[in-house]
């Protein structure tokens, strides 16, 4: 499975974290996207549907920008992201 990246999700807003799987070959605004609605769904929609968020590294609070591939990042099995409305 070489084509998608394990990382841990943490939503501060609603103090949840999530295990998922990321593609590797999309686009950072793509799988924001599909975070916003995902943490939405699994909340119980405790997290509004926004329609701009960021993630960051947890690490090393580096804000990813919406238009590189997530192979294009230091994204890897294990990360820890953020996942912030604001």
């Amino acid at each position: 499975m070489n084509d998608k990246v394990n990382v841990k999700v943490i939503v501060p807003e609603i103090s949840k974290t999530y295990d998922v799987l990321l593609p590797i070959n999309k686009k950072m605004g793509t799988i924001i996207k599909l975070l916003i609605k995902a943490v939405h769904e699994l909340s119980n929609e405790s997290f509004p549907l926004f329609d701009y968020c960021k993630l960051y590294n947890s690490d090393t609070l580096q804000v990813y920008d919406w238009n590189l591939l997530l192979y294009n990042t230091d994204i890897r099995n294990g990360s820890k992201l953020i996942l912030m409305s604001r």
